[in-house]
């Protein structure tokens, strides 16, 4: 599970989230998780597996270019192949740590986060005067006949 490998951004979201991820990851299932902290930790979970993949084709194109191979196991359409994998690959794992970082770099620090919030309603505190306006009929309210 991409849970339990590591990622390239994972200081940063600990950084930001204030914790393990261990303890991130089960905050987030808990019922007062926040939507940021549980997009971002599926984020991470994508990246991780993304990079995961990088360093697979990166491998294998190491191993078809160890120079103790026989040359004649070398295949130009194999490494055309890889090449596709790793860029796609690539551009995906650069969209999920682009995206991770726009959402990281929108939350507040976490000595900020600690604080609770209080929301407050402004109430009026002073009385307005009488209007000098006569006041509307109701509707449909039965006007007076007049004599």
């Amino acid at each position: 599970m991409s849970r339990d490998k590591a990622s390239s951004m994972d200081a940063d979201l600990q950084k930001v989230f204030g914790g393990p991820l261990p303890e991130l990851y089960e905050s987030a299932m808990g019922p007062d998780a926040s939507a940021a902290l549980t997009r971002a930790l599926e984020l991470r979970s994508f990246l991780a597996l993304t990079e995961e993949q990088v360093a697979r084709v990166r491998d294998r194109v190491h191993a078809d270019m160890d120079p103790d191979r026989d040359l004649g196991d070398l295949s130009a359409d194999k490494l055309r192949f890889d090449a596709q994998w790793l860029d796609a690959a690539l551009d995906a794992r650069n969209g999920y740590c682009a995206a991770l970082g726009q959402l990281l770099g929108t939350m507040p620090a976490p000595e900020q986060q600690a604080r609770p919030v209080r929301p407050t309603q402004p109430r009026a505190t002073a009385t307005l005067p009488p209007s000098a306006a006569p006041a509307p009929q109701r509707a449909g309210a039965a006007r007076a006949r007049r004599p």
